[in-house]
């Protein structure tokens, strides 16, 4: 899609608003998007979507603080960079993660809190869903600890599991 200004580059920056009750979308290329005054950014510091959206969550985050060091170090799964990621703002693969942690991890818990993903439990039913998730742990010691044939210990989870069922 080209920009609906200047109608010669891509348009990269995409805004809707909502003007007497109707959508209204305007798409424009960088460079037309600075003069129109949409959006506040400068194109000599290599704007770029992530560091926009991360400037929304806090002011000190962007990802072109990641310099890569005097040797390049790439990742040997996909051969992304950190020059890459930096511009980018996306990694290349699961790989990439354990390849550049160490330059990673600053941004990652800046970003998100944690540099560890734990994944999201709802607010409501949420305690139900760990209960049950507890049980289903509990149901593969049990079947362990038969085909082990440690009985006591079997007789003990299942115990464990009749209490938390009869809790809920």
């Amino acid at each position: 899609m080209y920009c609906e200004e200047c109608k010669q580059r891509i348009a990269t920056v995409h805004l809707t608003q909502m003007y007497n009750g109707k959508q209204v979308q305007l798409h424009l290329c960088q460079e037309c998007a600075a003069q129109k005054g949409s959006i506040m950014f400068d194109i000599a510091s290599n704007f770029s979507l992530p560091n926009l959206l991360g400037s929304l969550f806090g002011s000190n985050y962007n990802l072109q603080e990641i310099k890569p060091q005097q040797q390049v170090i790439s990742c040997p799964n996909c051969g992304m960079n950190l020059s890459d990621i930096a511009n980018t703002g996306k990694l290349g693969c699961s790989q990439c993660y354990i390849s550049f942690e160490r330059q990673l991890e600053p941004n990652l818990r800046r970003i998100h809190g944690n540099s560890q993903h734990v994944g999201k439990i709802p607010v409501r039913g949420g305690s139900k869903y760990m209960i049950k998730k507890r049980i289903d742990s509990l149901k593969q010691q049990l079947q362990q600890a038969i085909a082990a044939e440690e009985y006591e210990k079997a007789a003990q989870i299942r115990d464990k599991i009749k209490e938390i069922e009869k809790s809920m």
